[in-house]
């Protein structure tokens, strides 16, 4: 067991701190720049569905499929991470995201944006995943992978909150001076995809063959199968899979949070993306701050306690609609975001307790990646069927609901990872 933990530490972190510093922040400059075009329902899933004359149903299809791309590419993705620098891997990824938004621009049909969501997800599945993840666990030392998970989400949740309020802004300024919903959205697209195009020439210039190079002279060269056996046998591996696949899907709420605003209270596409913009900003406080305590306690109790109180706050919402202010349900949609993006802060921060060695790091992302983010897949369309089934209000309750449940569940999954930790310490 000493071998492997001595594999296992990140061999980036002995690099000077300034260095370190400077890779990591180029690391989530790149991770706040390349979602966003791909969820742009979070914040104008209204105006979206009009302007490509599609239905939710139609939405929740793409969706399903960039979701089932992200499920095939996460364990390749894994592979090329072991083998490949982070630096083109990343530059291409965002080059490709870039390109896929212009051609969205122009508004195309089905059929080509079945095509734009696939090509999203190889560029954000399989090119660039589980290289971020493996610069980041590389780049920070042992004691420090709470913070630096944490500042990784939420950083990039401050650059993406960046983006959407300039985002906002330009689409109010448009609607303001009398263009349509339609041309306000063509403009806020044309805003994330030469946002990414030019992120990826800056990675490609600048992310250089420095400190996140060196990770290349680790890449496995042995069995595949015999990688991911050694890998299957760890059962904190499955628990921190089923860990994330709960946690996950609390973040998947937030994506309807602007559409129920609107069926719910009545509120205009402006006002429901203001407040879920709002939210946007509690992620680097939820995100640094949940790194920053995981660091200080136990990673695991931080987490299992936002899981339980994101759980009970979407509960909440299920169970309050007109019967409180707009401005509580703000106040509690922004708790909420910083208590899931502490969650999505502090999942991956577990990586390092599973005692992986660092040439395996790679396969691991892309293995856990598999299990965790299959919601990705069936929640669009669990929810494509609530809105069938039950129309209106109730499928978005329903939705909640599950979700609520899940988020439970997770928390329980991370109670039994920190006793199963504890038992490992205890017999060493």
């Amino acid at each position: 067991m000493n071998r492997v933990e001595s594999a296992a530490e990140p061999p980036l972190a002995r690099s000077s701190p300034g260095l370190r510093y400077f890779q990591f922040a180029l690391l989530l400059l790149a991770a706040g720049a390349i979602y966003p075009l791909l969820y742009l329902r979070q914040n104008f899933e209204t105006t979206l569905l009009a302007s490509f004359g599609i239905t939710s149903a139609d939405l929740a299809g793409f969706y399903s499929v960039l979701g089932i791309v992200y499920a095939v590419s996460y364990l390749p993705s894994g592979w090329l991470a072991d083998r490949l620098s982070p630096r083109g891997l990343i530059s291409f990824s965002l080059a490709l995201v870039g390109a896929f938004g212009l051609w969205f621009s122009c508004f195309p049909g089905h059929a080509a944006l079945q095509v734009i969501f696939i090509g999203w997800g190889l560029a954000a599945g399989l090119t660039f995943w589980a290289s971020l993840l493996k610069g980041v666990k590389m780049l920070a030392e042992e004691h420090e992978q709470g913070r630096f998970f944490g500042i990784l989400d939420g950083g990039r949740g401050l650059v993406e909150a960046l983006l959407a309020s300039l985002a906002l802004a330009l689409f109010a300024f448009q609607i303001k001076h009398g263009g349509s919903h339609r041309q306000a959205l063509q403009q806020v697209i044309y805003l994330y995809s030469f946002t990414c195009l030019a992120i990826a020439v800056f990675i490609y210039l600048f992310l250089g063959k420095g400190s996140c190079a060196p990770e290349v002279k680790h890449a496995r060269h042995g069995s595949l199968y015999r990688d991911l056996r050694h890998l299957l046998v760890i059962p904190r591996v499955w628990l921190m899979a089923a860990i994330i696949f709960c946690g996950y899907q609390l973040f998947w709420a937030t994506y309807s949070f602007s559409a129920y605003l609107q069926q719910g209270y009545g509120m205009t596409p402006v006002a429901a993306g203001f407040i879920t913009v709002s939210s946007l900003w509690m992620r680097p406080i939820g995100g640094s701050g949940g790194g920053m305590l995981g660091d200080r306690y136990a990673k695991e109790t931080v987490l299992g306690v936002s899981l339980i109180l994101a759980s009970l706050g979407l509960i909440c919402l299920i169970f309050f609609p007109k019967l409180s202010s707009a401005y509580f349900v703000m106040g509690l949609i922004m708790l909420m975001g910083v208590l899931i993006y502490a969650i999505r802060g502090l999942y991956w921060s577990l990586l390092t307790l599973c005692h992986i060695p660092i040439e395996l790091t790679g396969l691991a992302i892309g293995l856990i990646s598999v299990i965790g983010y299959l919601p990705d897949i069936f929640l669009p369309l669990i929810h494509a069927l609530l809105t069938r089934g039950f129309p209106g209000l109730l499928s978005y309750q329903l939705y909640f609901g599950y979700i609520a449940f899940c988020g439970l569940l997770g928390a329980a999954a991370t109670f039994c990872f920190k006793r199963s930790f504890g038992m490992r310490e205890s017999q060493s």
